[in-house]
């Protein structure tokens, strides 16, 4: 559990940044743009960035704790 939240700290940093760079972006595209539109590009690319990274992350320590090989290999014992 704990190596998930060391690499979640990094991954909210790495969607902070990316979100950063999204707003900069559009600010610059349109200079009548409104606080309101920067602030949904912010949560929207930032959360939608953290989210696919976290179920990544999520994924790849699941498979290398081994917890899906045990499920695996129950499956096969059940099956003959």
């Amino acid at each position: 559990m704990q190596r998930f939240l060391r690499v979640l700290r990094l991954l909210a940093l790495l969607s902070i940044v990316v979100a950063a760079i999204a707003v900069i972006l559009v600010a610059r595209g349109d200079p009548t743009i409104h606080v309101h539109m920067l602030i949904a590009t912010a949560l929207g690319v930032g959360l939608t960035v953290l989210l696919g990274t976290a179920l990544m992350a999520l994924m790849f320590i699941s498979a290398d704790s081994g917890h899906d090989e045990q499920a695996t290999i129950r499956e096969e014992k059940d099956d003959e």
